[in-house]
């Protein structure tokens, strides 16, 4: 078991720590979303530390709260024992974009950083090229941004985060944009320096959606749930490097992961892996009820024969978690599949669909998304009480906006109309922005 191979937490010295972080927005209409709630992350030395978590979970906030760019509503965060409220020396950031000043030749866009921290003109150059040659850009000094690929304006990237030698190195989904031998690539020569110990830094955290990613690049793993987010786990990954993907440990340590991160949105469920209804205040995830559909009739087919792991769903689609998690979860709110044991299984309404024609198919879908999806059968409900059974979207806009975020909200209305014009339930008239119910009804 996974428990057998890991190993106590190191107890090196703490450079960065976030003690009982909540941060909280106002809402337009009053009273506030709360994005993070209690918590605390220490990064120690000699130790990459990677947060992993699906989009809205507040991973990014975390990360501008720890390099200082924004102030938590409570809690605090120290650096090197001082307390952190603004930018500071010695802490650098990587985007997920490139970043990158398009009139300024690499050289140029090197040394920036080095400028604003008044270095001389002589020494800042010889640590600019020396930083640009460590990071694989030897011969593009006087290339422009233009010029490069993907991977190498990133490249760039990282060199202007490096050469003003940081003590903490922050990387906001820094793999993210590139293709994903790209991607490889630098992930393998970052960690190559890392390792070799060629770079100042003492510490990383590195944001991420990719579990595989992190498991390659970390040495612990903060897992943050959502709604609002929080710390669901906190994994060692005890693998030494260079760490080979296909070894058994390295796998196990993945299907973990997945199993945390879909035991039930917002740590809630039925205790069969479904997450647990909250009425108008279920947040649903935006999938297209074609996508639906198209896992449900995969997993109906050989290899999987109505179960298949995560993992080997997300190799096989192509996916990340980002994309494969809300499929997932919508099946999971349907009640065409359940998750158990970090297996996703069709239930026997699934296979009843896959088996079903076109008709039958739409017929099962509507019963199922009325009787599992409040909001669904709410609208309904009110369309059918309406003399003209018709409303305008900012009927339910509001009501949404009592329990979630606006953008929540939004992504809600969105997944709602996309499955309720499937099942037909309902009409939805994008230019009007109108609901309204079908002629027949």
């Amino acid at each position: 078991m996974l428990e057998a191979v890991q190993k106590p937490l190191s107890q090196s010295k703490a450079v960065l720590e976030m003690s009982h972080i909540h941060q909280a927005f106002g809402r337009p209409g009053g009273g506030a979303s709360v994005v993070l709630e209690d918590i605390s992350v220490s990064l120690r030395e000699g130790e990459i530390v990677g947060v992993l978590g699906r989009s809205g979970c507040g991973k990014s906030t975390l990360l501008r709260i720890a390099a200082g760019l924004m102030r938590p509503s409570s809690g605090g965060v120290a650096f090197e024992g001082a307390p952190l409220d603004r930018p500071a020396k010695g802490i650098a950031m990587v985007f997920q974009t490139f970043a990158l000043f398009p009139w300024l030749t690499v050289l140029e866009n090197v040394l920036v950083g080095l400028d604003a921290l008044g270095v001389p003109e002589v020494e800042a150059n010889a640590k600019a090229l020396k930083a640009i040659d460590m990071i694989g850009l030897d011969g593009f000094e006087s290339a422009y941004p233009r010029e490069l690929s993907g991977g190498m304006r990133q490249r760039v990237g990282f060199a202007r985060a490096l050469v003003v030698d940081p003590t903490v190195l922050l990387m906001d989904e820094a793999f993210s944009a590139l293709d994903v031998l790209t991607a490889e690539t630098l992930r393998s020569d970052f960690i190559d320096l890392w390792t070799e110990g060629k770079l100042a830094i003492k510490s990383v955290m590195l944001v991420t959606h990719n579990i595989e990613e992190a498991v390659f690049m970390a040495d612990r793993i903060v897992v943050l749930a959502p709604d609002p987010g929080r710390i669901a786990a906190e994994i060692e990954v005890p693998l030494p490097r260079p760490r080979e993907r296909l070894s058994p440990v390295f796998r196990e340590i993945v299907d973990d992961i997945y199993a945390r991160m879909t035991a039930g949105r917002g740590g809630g469920g039925d205790g069969k892996g479904k997450p647990a209804l909250a009425g108008l205040g279920m947040c649903l995830p935006f999938v297209s009820c074609y996508r639906i559909v198209g896992l449900m009739e995969l997993l109906a087919e050989p290899p999987f024969d109505e179960m298949a792991d995560l993992r080997s769903l997300a190799g096989r689609l192509h996916l990340d978690v980002d994309h494969l998690l809300p499929v997932t979860e919508a099946l999971q709110i349907l009640g065409f599949a359940e998750m158990r044991n970090g297996f996703l299984h069709l239930t026997p309404a699934g296979n009843i669909f896959v088996g079903g024609a076109a008709e039958a198919r739409k017929k099962l879908f509507c019963e199922h998304l009325l009787r599992n999806v409040p909001l669904a059968a709410h609208i309904r409900l009110v369309l059918s009480e309406r003399p003209g059974h018709a409303a305008p979207r900012q009927r339910f806009s509001p009501e949404l906006e009592d329990h979630l975020t606006v953008p929540d909200a939004e992504q809600t209305l969105a997944a709602v109309i996309d499955w309720g014009r499937f099942a037909e339930i309902f009409a939805y008239d994008q230019r009007r922005r109108l609901f309204s119910l079908p002629p027949e009804t």
